[in-house]
């Protein structure tokens, strides 16, 4: 990805996630706002976004960060601001994955996972998206999670349009540390 193409999904994950109001822009119940009410904002806030270079941001990214339904822009997950992203409850694989860092493991041996800031736990189907997730922040440590259990014991797990697992809490019996 282009610097120019990472600082814009970058920005757009800020302002869709976490700060309409950084461009002036109101989301919907879902995260949802109109992409012309979207661009105009960010071309008055001095960052224009072409839609030619949205169409990149939508389609050509390995993360597929942003939803693009009927005129509509959203992100597809990792809200810190209430929305309801009207996921149905999923039927998760049996084993989902998580990527951190050792410094957290203390409070995860604890708490579980929890979301923190944002509404919800990313969980990842394969060991390789979770290892680049957690090289994010370090030393990427991978925890296995025991997504059929949580599923039998009643958690509920959402898929996001772009396949990451979502749930409020994962408990600490269910994650399986590395030695």
């Amino acid at each position: 990805m282009t610097d120019r193409l990472t600082s814009t999904s970058k920005f757009l994950s800020y302002v869709l996630r976490h700060r309409p109001d950084a461009v002036g822009v109101t989301l919907d119940e879902a995260g949802w706002v109109p992409v012309d009410v979207l661009l105009a904002a960010l071309a008055r806030h001095g960052r224009p976004v072409t839609p030619a270079l949205l169409d990149q941001l939508v389609g050509n990214t390995d993360k597929q960060r942003f939803e693009v339904r009927e005129g509509r822009i959203r992100a597809a997950q990792g809200h810190t601001i209430a929305v309801d992203l009207q996921l149905a409850p999923a039927v998760p694989p049996t084993v989902l994955y998580h990527g951190t860092v050792a410094r957290f493991l203390p409070g995860i041996r604890v708490e579980g996972l929890t979301s923190g800031e944002r509404t919800h736990v990313h969980l990842s189907s394969d060991l390789d998206t979770a290892a680049r997730v957690g090289a994010r922040r370090g030393k990427p440590v991978v925890l296995r999670i025991d997504a059929a259990g949580m599923h039998v014991a009643g958690l509920v797990l959402y898929r996001a349009a772009n396949g990451v697992w979502l749930t409020r809490h994962v408990p600490p019996r269910f994650i399986t540390l590395p030695s």
